[in-house]
């Protein structure tokens, strides 16, 4: 139901679960797209094969997005593989876990890092270029309802989420006289393989606590995705769409027994 024909998109992160699913779908309907990883090279390639193999257009392009010049090279990249970029999801994200008393530096730089400045500075790249094009485009960020709602021992994870979604509300004023729309989608529970390599029970558990009575999957992201970076969004801004299954209607979580029973301090 989504046309991007002609569009050039980029995720980060897109070697796995939700990013995987994103670079996937962006791909299918129409969109030329670069795969970004960090560290998982054979998970992209996989990716873009697969894009290739259904007729489409991509390539994996490596950077680190915790570092501006890897930021800034990644959208270089891609304009260098495709002439242009129209669509930009700043996924890119690391979950990590730990008891505030005990939170440590490394794991706060780490998940800052990542997190909210790397989604800061490839918005920052990519909206460079989308208004040196001077036709606008399409930028949009993984939130999460932890942005909304206190989750136990995510006090870290849950302040870079806030933090992005206050970042898509005020860049509003700036990228909108470039035509430049910029939006947030905040994943509930998402069955994946980083939550159920935290928590094998993870999809069972949560599906207890959701009113839809289902942990989500990538492909409901995916959904909104498709929705924002469509000509059907084109005046719709500095708005966070919420992905949940309903459970930011009361948040109730299930134990997280995994983070006490292995002392995991910012894992």
């Amino acid at each position: 139901m989504v046309d991007l024909s002609g569009k050039v998109a980029l995720v980060t992160g897109a070697s796995k679960g939700i990013g995987r699913a994103l670079a996937l779908g962006l791909a299918e309907a129409g969109a030329a797209v670069a795969a970004n990883y960090h560290t998982d090279k054979d998970g992209a390639e996989a990716a873009v094969a697969q894009m290739r193999a259904a007729g489409g257009r991509g390539v994996a392009v490596a950077a680190d997005v915790s570092t501006v010049a890897g930021c800034r090279e990644l959208v270089a990249s891609t304009v260098r593989e495709f002439g242009r970029l129209d669509i930009a999801y700043c996924h890119a994200g690391i979950t990590s876990w730990g008891p505030f008393l005990e939170y440590s530096e490394d794991a706060f730089d780490a998940v800052v890092g990542t997190n909210l400045k790397g989604t800061y500075f490839t918005a920052q790249a990519a909206a460079r270029q989308m208004a040196q094009q001077g036709n606008g485009g399409r930028i949009i960020v993984t939130s999460s309802v932890t942005g909304h709602q206190a989750v136990q021992y995510l006090s870290a994870y849950a302040m870079t989420k806030g933090g992005v979604e206050m970042m898509v509300r005020n860049l509003v004023l700036e990228l909108s006289p470039h035509n430049i729309t910029i939006n947030a989608i905040a994943p509930g529970a998402i069955t994946n393989e980083r939550n159920l390599n935290d928590d094998p029970d993870y999809e069972t558990k949560w599906a207890r606590v959701i009113p839809l009575r289902r942990a989500g999957q990538p492909q409901d992201v995916l959904g909104a995705a498709l929705f924002l970076a469509s000509d059907a969004a084109s005046w719709i801004t500095g708005q966070t769409l919420v992905v949940d299954g309903g459970w930011t209607a009361y948040s109730p979580t299930p134990g997280f027994e995994f983070v006490e029973r292995e002392g995991r301090i910012g894992t």
